[in-house]
């Protein structure tokens, strides 16, 4: 696992957030995986970009790291719009070879069309609610759903791509009650962990 992309997909709201700590948490694990002496390429949603070049970062790349804020459960619209019009570039065969199916059985195997054999990817994820609104029955709003429950859809774009996930890395509480430096020190030990199954 040598070639790292890291999409940063912070949309600025400058009334509620202006993405310090998704930009800080995609600089520490692009320092992280330097010094380990990985090519490391990023994207960030509020440069320009170019659709034929993300899709080669895509295919480029080992391990895709997306670190993301959750708004309105889910990554953010320009993020949203990233994905869509990327990964719809790549159906030519690039990240996936169509939808999976053949004329002979088109009821089967949809979604198993990825070209991406053999790469990984790891959703990083800070969020306003606090850890306790997660895996809790008795919680108002998940209702015992967990974090990669809530991004299954996420995970379903880069599963038809055939990669495959490492575990999912959450800050959580980060605007009502933020713990950073906590955070820093997480973030640092789950990509020595991740990495160390990698390498």
């Amino acid at each position: 696992m040598k070639n790292i992309f890291i999409i940063n997909g912070h949309e600025l709201y400058p009334a509620i957030s202006e993405g310090r700590l998704n930009a800080t948490l995609a600089e520490m694990a692009e320092a992280f995986f330097v010094e380990r002496g990985c090519e490391v390429k990023t994207t960030t949603m509020q440069d320009d970009w170019n659709i034929e070049e993300e899709v080669q970062k895509h295919m480029w790349a080992d391990f895709i790291l997306l670190q993301t804020p959750v708004n309105w459960m889910g990554v953010a619209w320009s993020c949203k719009k990233y994905m869509d019009v990327v990964y719809t570039a790549g159906l030519d065969g690039r990240l996936c070879d169509g939808d999976g199916r053949t004329r002979k059985d088109p009821s089967k195997q949809y979604g198993s069309g990825g070209t991406l054999t053999g790469k990984k990817y790891m959703l990083s994820l800070t969020f306003n609610a606090p850890k306790a609104a997660f895996d809790d029955p008795g919680q108002f709003l998940f209702q015992g759903k967990g974090v990669d429950e809530l991004f299954l859809p996420a995970h379903m774009n880069f599963r038809f791509f055939n990669m495959e996930p490492v575990k999912t890395f959450v800050c959580y509480d980060v605007m009502k009650n933020p713990d950073v430096s906590s955070d820093f020190t997480r973030f640092d030990a789950h990509l020595r962990d991740v990495f160390s199954e990698l390498s």
